[in-house]
């Protein structure tokens, strides 16, 4: 019987050990909800630096709740003034020499790093959420957790979470060497008060009025991309002419609800056959390859050995 209960053991370790590991996941997901909901319903001002490989922002952004609208601002804090401002569903921007213009939008995209507005449920079958710990950013504690995609082809990130608002303090931005690619980091907060009040007033400023972006219809393109990262989704393709050159480009646009990247494919002469090329500037990354007289690019929030797979996968005819 001794092995039987051996045996019997090693099971139970097992079952015991996978209904641990599905916990702490799901409570590292709820975590992560958690901050997504805070970031968009609380009241409250974020001074924080932006380091990348070009150099270190400092900014300032300011988000409230007022009459079920959000109000929000995002402002730059050294050199020429720079500013974006939200009002509901409406994003102005105010640049230097340039005609201030609104678009539409959700959320003003240069202000907290784009994991805090993803939607996590969605991510789940994809990634993995593992909590690392607690430490202090801003004189505050913080939860830490990894966002890893679990087929290893894509970035990674480390979020830190403020215990008590649920805020993000610090994110960053790791390639599958580990290295830091971009950091988001907050050097003060506050919540409520001052910052409802200093905002308030946006609810009534003229804003410039909205520029209108002409809708573009998915097209039947003749050519598909076989391999895919998992979890990636086509979410558009297009079909357009270069600007000064008239050759159509044609296009089609991936998401998995974190990261994004295009395909772009267009006519080639002869001469430039078999050509590669490969460049990574921070987390976008641009993999040219010419085949079959064509020309086909990767652009987007990949590593280079991913894009170049993506870029190799392309297919001409249609997807069987």
């Amino acid at each position: 019987m001794k092995p039987f209960w051996c045996a019997l053991s090693i099971v139970t370790s097992a079952l015991l050990f996978t209904a641990s590991a599905s916990a702490k996941d799901n409570s590292s997901e709820a975590l992560l909800q958690e901050m997504n909901q805070a970031s968009q319903s609380r009241n409250y001002e974020l001074s924080f630096i932006s380091v990348n490989k070009q150099g270190i922002e400092s900014q300032r952004y300011r988000h409230i709740r007022l009459n079920n609208s959000t109000l929000a601002q995002l402002l730059q804090m050294d050199g020429p003034l720079r500013e974006v401002v939200q009002r509901g569903d409406e994003i102005s921007y105010f640049e230097p020499g340039l005609e201030p213009f609104t678009l539409n939008g959700d959320y003003i995209v240069d202000s907290l790093p784009s994991i805090v507005y993803t939607n996590f449920s969605q991510l789940a079958p994809y990634y993995d959420f593992i909590p690392v710990g607690r430490t202090r950013i801003a004189d505050r504690l913080c939860d830490v957790l990894r966002v890893v995609a679990r087929d290893g082809t894509r970035y990674s990130y480390i979020v830190w979470i403020d215990s008590e608002t649920k805020l993000p303090l610090r994110v960053d931005l790791l390639d599958r060497d580990g290295e830091t690619l971009e950091q988001f980091r907050v050097i003060s907060f506050a919540i409520d008060g001052e910052v409802t009040e200093a905002m308030s007033r946006l609810e009534k400023a003229n804003l410039p009025p909205v520029f209108s972006v002409p809708d573009t219809a998915s097209e039947n393109l003749t050519w598909h991309v076989s391999w895919l990262p998992e979890g990636f989704k086509e979410v558009s393709s297009s079909r357009r002419p270069l600007p000064s050159i008239g050759i159509p480009i044609e296009s089609r646009l991936f998401s998995d609800g974190l990261f994004s990247f295009s395909v772009n494919v267009n006519e080639i002469t002869a001469e430039l056959n078999n050509g590669e090329q490969l460049i990574r500037t921070g987390r976008r990354t641009i993999n040219t390859l010419h085949r079959d007289k064509k020309e086909i690019t990767v652009v987007g929030e990949l590593p280079p050995q991913t894009a170049k797979r993506v870029a190799d996968s392309v297919k001409f005819g249609v997807a069987p």
